[in-house]
């Protein structure tokens, strides 16, 4: 039995970046091989176990052959003759296709690239230094999900191409519907991987140039419009969280019919907008992106234009928000309001850098929300309580009081 660190791991260290996840891979064991040692059975589709001590994966070595459409369409053989060169040539890129021998890691498996006793069949460290994304065999073709991870890879080193041969394969692969087949689950977890990595826009300009875009956002083809993705990069640049990425990119993709102007009027409408709720929907993204997502697309005028509205409409925006519940939340609506308006201000002027332009909503949003929260609101409520007051005279009390503290605070 040899044991190998293999993928993500070896290539992260080979770059010269921090080493998180590691994988492992068997060659020459059974799974009650590794159960006789202490390891822990988790693979529902292939042999997967955890290590009794460390808790990292160790995969058994296995080849993959293609038997249905979409990502689980595979037959799987995990034996003791399957080899490692074998095992890599399944991989997706050449970068992703190079191993180790766990006796040339150092203790809890770090890697000196000094030594070099790397098993790269494939070539994926000439790949690193050409910085290009290649993949390792036509077998690529067999998983649709491998579309999205090189889109999302692309986003992770942007300094990166996707090599030619590799892009035609994957336009191939789209244009014979196997992008069809994808799982939404696995959609969102590439997504949003993507969405965080240091330049977010790379992966949809892959994905457009593959023709994947049109078919995983239909949004896109069915406005017959670009995606403008500056925006996305400033969240990256900001370190702004996935709900405000996601939040982002949403209000770019949102029909020009529907699009609020800053000097419209904001409506308190608590439903998402069709688009945005089949959007979300489809996709399966988490509640706390899609909420963000919705917030930002009904109150981003309102907040825009926040320094002309009076105390009364600035605590309606705060209660419309929920901010007084959930102030953490405001923030990143604020958030994700400040790229928009930087991301407009640069297309007007690009020579500026839009981190320096300032964003007064921001800070005066947050100041009335700081008034509003130094409201008594349990004391005006036993007031008003042992008055005799009704539960919405109660709140009309609280309301009250909020609006007078947010003039005082803001002069107005």
């Amino acid at each position: 039995m040899q044991i190998y660190m293999v993928g993500g791991a070896v290539r992260d260290a080979l770059m010269g970046l921090p080493v998180t996840d590691r994988d492992w891979v068997v060659v020459g064991a059974t799974p009650e091989d590794l159960v006789k040692l202490g390891y822990l059975p988790v693979g529902r589709d292939f042999p997967v176990f955890l290590h009794p001590d460390t808790r990292e994966e160790y995969a058994l070595a296995r080849t993959e052959r293609k038997t249905a459409p979409g990502y689980r369409g595979f037959a799987i053989h995990a034996a003791p003759d399957v080899t490692l060169e074998q095992d890599l040539a399944r991989r997706d890129l050449t970068i992703n296709s190079i191993a180790i021998d766990i006796n040339w890691t150092g203790a809890g498996g770090q890697i000196d690239i000094k030594k070099e006793p790397f098993i790269d069949p494939f070539d994926g460290r000439g790949d690193i230094e050409r910085k290009v994304l290649r993949h390792v065999s036509d077998a690529f073709r067999e998983d649709p999900v491998r579309i999205l991870r090189v889109a999302r890879l692309a986003a992770r080193f942007s300094d990166f191409t996707v090599a030619p041969e590799t892009l035609q394969l994957m336009r191939e692969m789209v244009q014979h519907g196997e992008a069809d087949h994808l799982v939404r689950e696995r959609v969102w977890q590439e997504v949003s991987r993507g969405l965080m990595a240091q330049k977010p826009s790379r992966m949809f300009e892959v994905l457009r140039a593959c023709e994947a875009l049109p078919r995983l956002f239909p949004e896109v083809q069915a406005l017959n419009c670009s995606l403008q993705s500056g925006v996305l990069d400033l969240t990256a640049s900001l370190q702004a969280p996935l709900p405000v990425r996601f939040a982002c990119l949403c209000i770019r993709l949102q029909p020009p019919a529907q699009q609020q102007s800053a000097s419209q009027p904001s409506h308190a409408v608590s439903k998402p907008a069709c688009w945005l709720e089949d959007l979300t929907l489809r996709l399966r993204v988490p509640t706390p992106c899609s909420e963000l997502a919705n917030v930002v697309l009904r109150e981003r005028g309102a907040i825009d234009k926040s320094s002309e509205i009076a105390a009364d409409a600035m605590v309606d925006l705060l209660d419309r928000c929920d901010a007084f519940r959930k102030p953490a939340r405001l923030a990143d609506i604020l958030q994700a309001c400040k790229c928009l308006a930087l991301d407009d201000h640069a297309e007007t002027a690009p020579d500026e850098p839009p981190t320096d332009i300032p964003y007064p909503a921001q800070e005066r949003v947050l100041k009335a929300l700081a008034a509003g929260q130094s409201v008594a609101t349990t004391l005006i409520a036993y007031n008003a309580i042992t008055a005799g007051a009704t539960g919405q005279e109660i709140g009309e009390n609280i309301r009250r009081a909020r609006i007078d503290a947010v003039a005082k605070a803001l002069g107005t």
